[in-house]
Parts: structure tokens; sequence; C-alpha cells
């Protein structure tokens, strides 16, 4: 499994843009999609976003499309998920998962999780 770190959460105004980091243990190779999820209080882990090697991403349509982009850099062996516009329902813990195979909005299918970073948006 690969060792994940996530960081960038904080507090912020309803409208404000946020972005999160996460950095592998290792360099990825051509087999891992990269997703990003969210769990907010009292609720079950979601599904935000997630991107594949090769940069073909996917969003959860109804919460955050529009307002969020998922990247990532290979090279470096680092994701991002750009949150604009954000909204007090988008407060949660963010986690970085990875999964060997194709993109999967799953939570079940990612082997390998960060620690969660904290994003709080207040109104």
């Amino acid at each position: 499994q690969v060792q994940l770190v996530e960081s960038g959460g904080g507090l912020v105004q309803a409208g404000n843009s946020l972005m999160l980091s996460c950095k592998a243990d290792r360099r990825f190779d051509s087999t891992y999609t990269m997703g990003w999820f969210r769990q907010g209080p009292g609720k079950d882990r979601e599904f935000v976003a997630s991107v594949s090697w090769s940069g073909d991403t996917t969003y959860d349509g109804d919460s955050v499309k529009g307002r969020f982009t998922v990247s990532r850099d290979n090279a470096k062996s680092m994701v991002y998920l750009q949150m604009n516009s954000l909204k007090p329902e988008d407060t949660a813990l963010y986690f970085c998962a990875a999964r060997r195979g194709v993109v999967s909005t799953s939570p079940s299918e990612y082997a390998s999780w960060g620690q969660g970073t904290q994003v709080t948006v207040s109104s």
C-alpha cells in the first residue's frame, strides 16, 4: 500500500477557496487511480472526485461539479483538489485515497488512505 498525507485544510468563509494537496510516499505508476472523499459530521464517507493516471477526471455531479477541480502531478507523486465557491455544506474531513485500477466512486474500492484534513466553511 502507498502512504498518503493530506494538507491544505482550514477554516474559511463561504464563497472562498482552498486547495488541498496529497503527497504519496512513492512515485505513482500508471496503475494508480487517485480519489478524494469527504466525511461530514454524522455522515458516511462520500466520493468527491477522482483522477486517473492519464488525467481523466470524475466528479460527484450533484454537489461539487463546477466548483471543485482534481488534478495530479505524477512526477511529484502529488494529487490536488482545488475547491472554489465553498459552502457550509462542504464542511468535512477530506481524505485522499489510492487504488490500483480504473476510476471508482466507492470508498471500499480504495486500498490506501490518508489521515484526512479538516475543511470548515463558515456562513
